[in-house]
């Protein structure tokens, strides 16, 4: 039988089996073909994951920041005590180095809100990662982590050991951008991203799964004219300057659900015995498309304005700030979420299409005894101010929104 090629060259079956075979054995020679990776088998003692993948956004610092926890489990019996972690990007870059002294304030265990850098033995912790981006660079396809950890129980000569795992993809997802969710100035973002504990960190185990709802959370509280929170007794919750100030929708939406019928709370000390269901007091949940939810907090009794299933426009009164719920003083808790569900979500970024960035405090530590005492909060000016658009208010940022 014969076999006549393209080229129209006649050979002869055997022949053409011969040919084949030179040149399947020249590609494998060349590297055309892939090689099979010898895979070598390693003990990992502490395992590496990203849940919740990060999602890049622009802060009102106008930089580009990516948050998000590495879980870490401590699979032998002894204690470990993670001693450096490097977040690697593309091309092997390193991209943020973490000391021991700064996995020490940033590494949770389960179920703890207290940081250590030590993992105990046969257990897991998160350690919350706030990467900035330096000014132009390109934000990552994908990251992974590069840790040191030392186990002081181990034989000799294995008690140092680096693990590299906890490999994800930057999502991409588009991020919100939105209207201002109140109107005028001297309003402090408290307790927003990227470093405060309260809502960053505040993992929970929520229908057998751990989330971070809150993970770009904010606490929206205004000063007056002299600085102060508050003006009067402490306990009045009409002492506060952003008592009954009017909250706005941020985009036109549906409203996804509300709560309505809860009382103020007494300012000044924090609620007892409040039920999960009851945390965030009078709210309205927004339904503003693509997966994202806006949740407004702590809303004043008999101010909601609107009911499941309406549709509003953005700007439009929604409510009125209060003091319900789990709060310690009136103040609009805002936050957006994958789910209509105030705490079994995962917490997304946002941006806010246009405000001024006019001051900073010095802190939290600083915040809290201001809003303890009544007195004028320190703050240092920025002049002129930034004029912030499609950024994210962060953390201790004092904001104007317009008119």
């Amino acid at each position: 039988m014969r076999v006549v090629a393209k080229s129209g060259a006649v050979y002869k079956r055997g022949t053409m089996t011969i040919l084949l075979r030179q040149i399947c054995v020249l590609v494998l020679a060349c590297g055309l073909v892939p090689q099979q990776q010898a895979v070598t088998e390693t003990i990992t003692p502490v395992l590496l994951e990203v849940r919740d993948a990060p999602v890049a956004f622009a802060g009102s610092d106008g930089k580009t920041h990516l948050v998000y926890e590495l879980r870490m489990t401590n699979f032998s019996s002894g204690s470990a005590t993670i001693e450096q972690v490097e977040v690697v990007g593309d091309a092997g870059a390193v991209l943020k180095t973490m000391d021991k002294s700064e996995i020490a304030e940033r590494l949770q265990m389960a179920g703890q809100r207290t940081p250590t850098d030590v993992l105990a033995g046969s257990a897991e912790a998160s350690l919350f990662i706030h990467l900035v981006l330096t000014d132009g660079a390109r934000v990552p396809v994908k990251l992974t982590h590069r840790v040191r950890v030392r186990v002081e129980a181990a034989p000799p000569g294995k008690q140092e050991f680096t693990e590299v795992g906890g490999e994800t993809v930057v999502d991409r997802q588009a991020v919100a951008v939105l209207g201002p969710p109140l109107r005028g100035a001297r309003y402090v973002a408290a307790d927003s991203c990227c470093d405060a504990s309260r809502h960053t960190r505040a993992a929970l185990p929520v229908n057998g799964r751990v989330w971070i709802a809150q993970r770009y959370a904010v606490d929206w509280e205004q000063l007056d004219e002299e600085g102060r929170i508050y003006h009067g007794p402490q306990a009045d919750v009409k002492s506060y300057t952003i008592y009954r100030k009017e909250v706005l929708a941020v985009a036109d939406a549906t409203v996804a659900s509300t709560i309505e019928g809860m009382p103020n709370q007494t300012p000044g000390k924090m609620p007892e015995n409040i039920a999960i269901e009851e945390a965030d007091g009078n709210l309205v949940i927004l339904d503003l498309g693509g997966g994202r939810y806006a949740l407004y907090a702590h809303l004043d009794p008999g101010s909601v304005r609107v009911h499941k299933g309406d549709a509003v426009k953005r700007g439009q009164v929604i409510g009125l700030v209060g003091n319900t719920g789990n709060s310690l003083a009136p103040h609009l808790h805002f936050h957006v979420m994958s789910r209509a569900m105030p705490l079994a979500s995962n917490g997304l970024p946002y941006e806010i299409d246009d405000f001024l960035v006019t001051a900073s405090t010095p802190g939290t530590a600083a915040f809290d005894a201001a809003e303890e005492k009544g007195t004028p909060l320190a703050t240092t000016p920025i002049s002129p101010p930034r004029h912030a658009k499609n950024e994210m208010p962060l953390d201790q940022m004092i904001i104007s929104f317009g008119p």
